[in-house]
């Protein structure tokens, strides 16, 4: 836990964004819950794990927002949050991939570990000061990064040439959302690497934070959303 050190205008623009991030996760988990019955049974779950994830992503959000209101800035909050939503994530699009049961065993089996050691080795370099350490443990972390977006990605592109129609057009989209917004995560983490003392910096690396989380978990969801509903009406 350290002080927030921002100042002026770059402390309320911090303060709106993760007031904003707040109420976003949590209008989606609202969202998400009216949705559920809109699927086909065999996908309500990867809708009913995208309410999970905002709904765990607000709580730790509002903890982030309230604190940051009283001078305190825990990025423990935040990885709490990423250590329970991100094999969540992974989860909810292999529900509604329709990949056989077996097969999503196994990548489970595969994945979700490799989200928990990816998230456990960012960690320690985002809470220490020393630049030598933050590029070890960036390092560290890249390594299954690299893997869980190659295999999703595979998954993605397999999906999509299985299908046609809107399921491709909605596969596609949450191929794009998943590519574009998980690579901000790694690049606001060096932020600090470049110049510790920097509020401008600082503010891009929480701001940057935010809107890459309201985008891979809100927005995602609704993508996952998009993809069951064009599943349940192709079977239909």
């Amino acid at each position: 836990m350290n002080d927030v050190m921002l100042t002026g205008d770059n402390y309320t623009l911090v303060y709106n964004a993760l007031s904003f991030g707040t109420a976003v996760m949590l209008g989606a988990f609202v969202y998400f819950l009216t949705q559920i019955n809109s699927v086909a049974k065999a996908y309500r779950s990867g809708v009913a794990v995208s309410a999970v994830v905002v709904g765990i992503a607000g709580y730790h959000y509002y903890r982030i927002w309230s604190g940051f209101a009283e001078g305190e800035m825990n990025e423990g909050y935040r990885y709490a949050d990423w250590l329970i939503t991100v094999p969540l994530l992974v989860i909810e699009l292999l529900i509604v991939l329709g990949v056989a049961a077996e097969v999503r065993r196994g990548l489970m089996r595969k994945l979700v570990p490799a989200t928990v050691l990816m998230i456990a080795l960012g960690y320690p370099g985002e809470i220490s000061s020393d630049n030598g350490t933050k590029w070890l443990w960036w390092v560290l972390a890249m390594i299954p990064f690299a893997y869980i977006l190659w295999v999703l990605y595979g998954q993605l592109q397999e999906a999509s040439k299985r299908e046609s129609g809107a399921v491709a057009a909605a596969i596609k989209s949450a191929t794009v959302v998943l590519l574009v917004t998980w690579c901000v995560y790694p690049i606001a983490y060096l932020f600090p690497v470049f110049d510790a003392s920097s509020e401008g910096l600082e503010v891009l690396r929480q701001v940057g934070y935010t809107i890459a989380d309201i985008t891979a978990k809100a927005l995602y969801g609704l993508m996952i959303l998009g993809i069951a509903k064009a599943r349940s009406a192709s079977e239909s």
